[in-house]
C-alpha cells in the first residue's frame, strides 16, 4: 500500500487528477498499476481501500467538484467517509471514467508507471452501452 500512497502522492503533486478524477479512480480500482521496472503495486482496490490512501494522502478533497458533490456537505468530519462516498458518486464504470482514464495513461507513464487495460467485462459493457445509445 505505500507504494500505491507513493503513485499518488506523485499524480497529486503533479496536478494530474485535475479534470480527470473519474479516471484517476476508475484506475486505482479496476487496473494494474506497476512502476516501469515492472514491479507491480497494484491489481486493483476495493472502494474502502480506496478512500482509505485517499484520506491518508490528503488528497485534495475539493476534487469531488468534479463528481457534483459538495466536500463539506459529504461527511466533512470523517475525510475517509467522504472519500468512500465520492467514489459512489463517480461512476468508475461509466464510459466517462474510462474514457479520463484512458487520457491519464500517457501523463501517469511520464511518472515511470505502467497502466494496464480496463476490464475486459467492462470495455464489453461499455461497448454494448454505446452501441444501444446510437440506436
Amino acid at each position: 500500500m505505500d507504494e500505491v500512497q507513493a503513485f499518488l502522492e506523485a499524480v497529486s503533486s503533479k496536478g494530474l487528477a485535475t479534470g480527470r478524477i473519474r479516471g484517476l479512480l476508475h484506475i486505482l480500482i479496476g487496473r494494474r498499476i506497476s512502476k516501469s521496472d515492472g514491479t507491480v503495486i497494484s491489481t486493483g482496490l476495493t472502494w474502502r481501500q480506496l478512500a482509505a490512501l485517499l484520506k491518508q494522502a490528503k488528497f485534495n478533497k475539493d476534487h469531488v467538484h468534479e463528481l457534483g458533490a459538495d466536500p463539506d456537505a459529504l461527511a466533512p468530519r470523517d475525510r475517509e467517509k467522504m472519500w468512500y462516498v465520492a467514489i459512489g458518486l463517480a461512476k468508475v464504470d461509466s464510459l466517462e471514467a474510462m474514457a479520463q482514464a484512458d487520457q491519464l495513461v500517457p501523463l501517469i507513464e511520464t511518472l515511470g508507471y505502467t497502466v494496464g487495460p480496463s476490464p475486459s467485462n467492462l470495455s464489453a459493457s461499455a461497448q454494448s452501452a454505446s452501441k444501444k445509445k446510437k440506436q
